[in-house]
Formats: C-alpha cells, structure tokens, sequence
C-alpha cells in the first residue's frame, strides 16, 4: 500500500516549514483519501502549532496521574469502579517487542494526544477548551505531543520516566521512513483508515475505532525498534485530563529561577515557589518564548510540574480527602484509554510501595535541536544507538551488567574517589560526569581532557578497586570496566567517549547549535535527575 504523508502529524513547533513540492493530483496514491470525513467530526488539515499543536504536552500530567495513582494504591479502596469506567483498546501484540526478561518490570508507554474529545469520544466542552486556549471540538489532529516511558521495576519501589521530545527525528516503523517521532500515530492510522474506506463495510465511528488501533500500534513498534525496550501496556490522554485532574489535586508547586511574562502562553508568573492549577499550570508548561533554551527549558518544566503533581498527590491533604480522590478518579476516567490486557488491579496492588521521591524523571539524548529534514521542517537530530545505551542504563537490573559484579551489601561510595578524562570532544563532559558521580557520594578527584579522544567509554581501576569500579560502571548505565594498575589504589578513572549517554552528558550530547553565551544547546541541564523530593526552581 502507498505510504502518504499524514494529516496534521509533523508541523514544526512554532517554526515555519521549508516549502516542499506538491505533487499533482494525478501523482498522488489514489487508494488514499485526501481526507477522511464523517458526519459528527471532520479530520482537520495541520493547523498551527501555536494555536494548539503544542496543547497536548500539558496532558502529560495526566499521564503521570495514572502512574502515581495506580502505582500507589492511591484509589485502592476505589479501583473496581475505576477499572469498570475505564475505556480499553486492543494494541498490544503479545511478543511483538521480543521475549520479555524474566525480571517482573513493567514498561508502560503512556501518550498524550492532540484531542478535543473524552475517551468516550464525546467533544470536549467549550469552556473546557477555552481554558485551554485550544480552540473548538473541530481543532486538533493525530498528534502524539507527550511521549514517556515508563519503566518500573518488580518491586515498584521506584520508576523512571523517559521523556521523548515531539520532534524527535527517528526511524518509523513499518517501512515509513525517518520522520518526527509524533508521526508515527497518524501514518498508521492514517493508512488504516483509507484501506478500511476503500474496502467498505464499516461505517465512520467504526473505521475511526479499528484505524486509532494501528496508529497506537505503529507508535508503539517505532518506540520499540528506538529504544530496545518492549513495551508491556499502553495508556492514552487527552486534553481534559490536565483541566480536570490540575484542580482536582488543588494545584501543584512550582518555583520559577526569574518572573516571567510571555504573551503567546499567556504566562505571567513571579519569581520563587508558587502552587499553580488551571489555566496557570497551563501556561506554566507550555511557554518556550523568553527562556534561555526554549523549548528544552520547556521540557524541564513539564518535568518539575510531574514530579510536583506526584509529591502533591501523594501528600496526606490528598491521600485523605474523599472529594479529592474522587475528583481526580473521575478526571482519570474521562480521559484515559489503556491497553485491554492490563490488569490494573493486580498492578496497583504491585506497586502500592512506590513513594513519589523514587520517582526519576529523564529525557532521551539528543543532538542538533535544528536539524533540517528533506520534508519535516526542523527537528531534533537523534543518535538511535545513544538512546538505547541510555535507556539500558536507566532500565538494566542489577546482575545484568557486565562489569564485575557489586558487593551484597550496599557500597560506601565515599571510599572511592572519581577521575574524569573527557575522550569524546564534547567540551564540558568531564565535569558534568564528575558532578553527577559526586552527588551519589563518591569522592571527587580531577575532570580533565583525555590525550587522545575515543569512541567508547570506559572505567579503569587499580588494584582492588574493582568493587568501586563496578559501582561507578553501574551508575554511568553500565559501561566497560578494565583493571589498569597505574591507577592510584583508592581512585577510579573514567574515560568519557563518544559513545556515552549516562547521568552527566544530559546536556551536551551530540553535536547540536551553540548559544550566545558558547554553550552547546542540547538537552536539559545535566543537574540530578528530577524527582517528587522537594521542589526544584527552573528557569
């Protein structure tokens, strides 16, 4: 079948596309439908992203609703009229993603879409989407604007969140070639839909239905194919979870590095901590005019709100208020589609002792924000072998590494102290990685630049240092480990290549633009990870 461009899939953020050629009608694949219509609801040409493409990111707190709350036993006394008002659809392909380690981990692939309807398929209400900025039940598309993954282990002690920037330009599975990663949803849906309509039979609600299923499915094999991860559940949002479930909770706190005031979010906000719902934490995580990195700062502040909302959600004013607990099931309820086969009984009950302080939050690396695309405009340049060293890092269990192993019991990690050689060309890595490794107690030496740069990175030990060289290897996602006896008894020494992608290089991985001040802008900060523990400021 004819690969076609999807409709209202890959416009830039706020940026106009290059002009591309468009092909005469008597070119185009006459199997596919320039548009598909039904009688209730018309599918939209792109519109601009200014005006509601980049909407959807604030339903990612809606996304995180759903982990914290089942992931906690939040609304356990609850669960069985939750679970019965819940809307399912049949994605997961048993096997798909390979065969699963016998660890007990669960991947969860949770989306927040471009919609203006419930998960019943019910239009959004006016005043709902006025508060949005979001303009009518006729705006929108098939944009897949949030995308995270989560991995929790089986013990459900901790979880971490993996955030993949919109404009992530990667490989589409099923043959569609590299796009932006937000596309992957509307190519299969797309397809779906025309080869349903040609081949008759079903009406509009019902190719609608079965044609969201091969979007979901084709977005979930592109996710798999870029990070190796096989993906165990699948959780849909749409754009009434962030209204409701922002107000249910009572706000979120936030704290801002500067005030700020930006026209295009309707953002205005003072400096220092502030608890925010509504239309403010709506602007809160949509503006990128007027901070310093734009929309990578942008991603950090849909971070800090999520692990905001999770330490306000696991607070006792929440825990032990009824109304509260029953506002935010039913704000769930509305707008969430899960995976039939999940048995979210049995989960919540998994991870009842997950707290909100194990929760991590991370995003993928990435490189050149600007990169230039033979017909999607300007995207995110992507190191496909990066992201799936770092999401090993962030996923391996213990004893899967390669590195000699670690100690029954916990290492004093203050034993050690830590050398940095930057082999990889990137100005800066040296001490990033340092500071990372001294924030998890290690005892900090030099960052320097190595001799001769490398492309795959490394941890050298002396003699008996290989306790603390597997505990550093550990904590860099897992990275070679060598015995070099000129290293001084007590140190380690790392070697950064090319290659790495672990805690550190966040913000300098890759070869992206440099900024007025000289600094290569990348991904966010490479401070400690963001967790529910406290209340971080940001720009």
């Amino acid at each position: 079948m004819a690969r076609r461009k999807p409709i209202s899939a890959t416009a830039p953020t706020e940026r106009v596309a290059p002009a591309r050629a468009v092909r005469p009608p008597s070119e185009r694949p006459k199997a596919v439908p320039e548009r598909l219509e039904s009688p209730s609801r018309r599918v939209p040409p792109r519109q601009p992203a200014a005006s509601g493409g980049s909407i959807a990111r604030r339903s990612v707190v809606s996304l995180l609703s759903v982990a914290v709350l089942l992931g906690t036993g939040y609304a356990w006394q609850n669960l069985k009229s939750f679970t019965d008002n819940l809307t399912t659809t049949d994605v997961i392909n048993a096997g798909a993603g390979g065969e699963k380690p016998a660890d007990g981990a669960i991947d969860i692939l949770m989306v927040g879409m471009d919609s203006r309807t419930d998960a019943k398929g019910n239009p959004l209400p006016q005043q709902i989407l006025d508060e949005l900025q979001a303009g009518g039940s006729d705006d929108g598309g098939l944009n897949t604007d949030t995308l995270i993954l989560m991995h929790i282990p089986n013990d459900g002690k901790k979880a971490v969140a993996m955030s993949f920037p919109r404009d992530s330009y990667v490989k589409i599975a099923n043959g569609y070639g590299r796009h932006k990663i937000n596309s992957a949803f509307a190519y299969g849906k797309n397809d779906s839909a025309a080869e349903l309509t040609n081949k008759g039979g079903l009406d509009p609600a019902e190719i609608e239905l079965e044609s969201k299923k091969e979007g979901a499915k084709n977005l979930i094999a592109t996710i798999q194919d870029l990070t190796g991860v096989t993906i165990d559940h699948y959780a849909e949002i749409n754009l009434v979870g962030f209204y409701d479930i922002t107000k249910a909770v009572g706000g979120v706190d936030v704290c801002l590095n500067e005030a700020t005031q930006d026209d295009f979010s309707g953002a205005d906000f003072a400096a220092g901590q502030q608890t925010i719902e509504g239309k403010a934490a709506l602007a809160f995580v949509r503006q990128r005019h007027g901070l310093l990195r734009g929309d990578l700062d942008r991603v950090v502040r849909q971070q800090v709100f999520m692990a905001g909302l999770a330490k306000k959600m696991l607070s006792a004013g929440v825990l032990s208020d009824q109304t509260k607990t029953t506002n935010l099931i039913n704000a769930v309820t509305k707008s969430i589609v899960l995976d039939k086969d999940w048995d979210i009984l049995n989960f919540a009950n998994q991870m009842k002792s997950l707290s909100g302080g194990a929760m991590e939050f991370q995003t993928i690396p990435t490189g050149d924000p600007e990169l230039e695309t033979p017909e999607d405009g300007q995207a995110i340049e992507i190191d496909e072998a990066a992201v799936k060293k770092f999401v090993k890092g962030l996923t391996e269990e213990p004893g899967a590494s390669s590195a000699p192993s670690t100690p029954s019991k916990p290492f004093d990690n203050a034993s050690v102290t830590v050398e940095v050689r930057n082999a990889s060309g990137v100005p800066g890595l040296a001490a990033q990685v340092l500071e990372s490794l001294t924030a998890k107690g290690f005892v900090s030496g030099d960052a320097a630049n190595a001799e001769v740069n490398a492309s795959a990175s490394s941890v050298k030990y002396g003699k008996g240092g290989d306790e603390g060289a597997a505990a550093v290897a550990k904590i860099l996602g897992g990275v070679e480990v060598e015995q070099d006896n000129d290293i001084q008894v007590g140190h380690v020494r790392v070697f950064v290549g090319s290659d790495y992608a672990g805690p550190g290089a966040q913000g300098l991985v890759g070869g992206g633009g440099v900024g007025l001040d000289g600094v290569r802008e990348q991904q966010p900060s490479a401070e400690a990870p963001i967790t529910a523990d406290g209340v971080r400021c940001v720009n």
